[in-house]
Parts: C-alpha cells; structure tokens; sequence
C-alpha cells in the first residue's frame, strides 16, 4: 500500500528554488515582450515584467499560504530573474509581426511550470491535496491573468477555448502521479511535467482545442 501522508507528499514534492526562479523568468518575458509590442517605455517594460514574472507568486503567497513576507520580498534573485526577463524582452523588439506567437510560446513555458511551483509550495504548507491543486492552477494563470488586465486585453484565464487552466490542471495532476505514485525524483517529474503542460498548450493553439462558452448570442448562432 503507497504511503501518501502529508509528510511523504511533502518530502517527494521539495523543489529547488531554480524552477520558481526560472518561472519568475519566463512569465517575465511574456509581461516584456507585451510591453515591447505596445511600445511602452523601459519603465514600463520592467513593471509588467515584475507584475507578469511574479504576479502568481504574489497571489499564491499573500492570499493562500501566508507564511509570511511572499518569496520575491526575501529573496533578491526574484529580481535579478525579472531583469533578465525584461533584458531578454527587448531583444525582440524588431519581432511585432510574430509577437503573439512568441509569447504564447514562452506563456506555455511558464504554465507548467509556476504549475509545479504552486503546487509544491501549496503542499509544504499543508494544504490538502485539492486545495493545493487550486492553488498550483492559480499560481500558473496569476501572472498572466495581470499581463492581461494591464495591457486591456481580455484574460486568456476567461476566454473559452486553448486550454489555459485546463493545461494548468492537467499538469497538476500529472505531476502528483509521478512524484507520488510513480516515486520519480520530483526535478525530473517537474521538467516531464513542464514539457507536457508545454506541448498540451502549443497543440491547443496549433488545432484549437477549445472548450465551449455556457451560451452564444442569436448573432453567433
């Protein structure tokens, strides 16, 4: 019979701080690149970075686990990760034809990974499982659902269709399998789990896997 107390969970979902920093990472060149792509200034460029980079940490942090001051007030790699992200950002400034395409890229990137990160952080501070599922699904589409608003544009967290949250939780519970269940180191069953979450996003885009919206107006129909 598999152990799956609240300490064995725990201890098999411990992650190294790189995967929440590469996480701040990404997610801050999805907030950079849309800034780039809405010319705004350097300003500009770095606060979406840091409120895309770390927005779902922030959220996860302040409003679930509580244990007190969130990670990127503690800890001054948060910032240098968002930095590079906005560096990284304008390295594409001359690329505002294929923008959208190259942040959906990187946002598929970061989902899975926040995801992961989320989800570990929700468990270390024992939350129930479900519970902590909600907040690994949180933690994933915080960042940019605040892109999103910022920037006026309807959140992809709203809209039916591509999978968002539902990519989010898939790899959610992936993760959980193979780090508990399946007794996989839990680095190599973040990184499965990063590609798959990954993979599962950029084929929503390509075929437009969609969910279906609860009602459509006599002008859609």
């Amino acid at each position: 019979m598999i152990d799956i107390s609240s300490e064995i969970i725990a201890k098999n979902l411990t992650l190294p701080v790189i995967f929440d920093l590469g996480a701040v990472f990404v997610f801050g060149i999805t907030g950079a690149l849309a800034a780039v792509y809405r010319g705004y200034d350097l300003i500009g460029l770095f606060a979406l970075a840091f409120v895309t980079g770390v927005g779902g940490g922030l959220i996860r942090d302040s409003v679930f686990i509580q244990h007190g001051p969130p990670a990127v007030a503690t800890d001054w790699r948060y910032f240098v990760a968002i930095l590079l992200s906005g560096t990284v950002g304008l390295l594409f400034h001359k690329k505002k034809k294929h923008m959208g395409r190259i942040i959906a890229f990187f946002d598929a990137v970061g989902l899975g990974a926040y995801a992961v990160v989320g989800l570990q952080k929700a468990i270390d501070s024992g939350l129930s499982m479900p519970a902590s599922i909600m907040v690994g699904m949180i933690n994933a589409a915080g960042g940019g659902l605040l892109r999103d608003i910022l920037v006026r544009e309807e959140p992809l967290l709203f809209k039916p269709g591509q999978l968002y949250v539902l990519a989010a939780l898939a790899g959610c519970v992936l993760y959980i399998f193979l780090a508990i269940y399946s007794g996989i180191r839990a680095e190599v069953a973040a990184l499965v789990t990063i590609v798959f979450t990954f993979i599962l996003r950029m084929l929503a885009i390509k075929f437009n896997w969609a969910t279906k919206p609860l009602y459509r107006s006599e002008e859609e129909q």
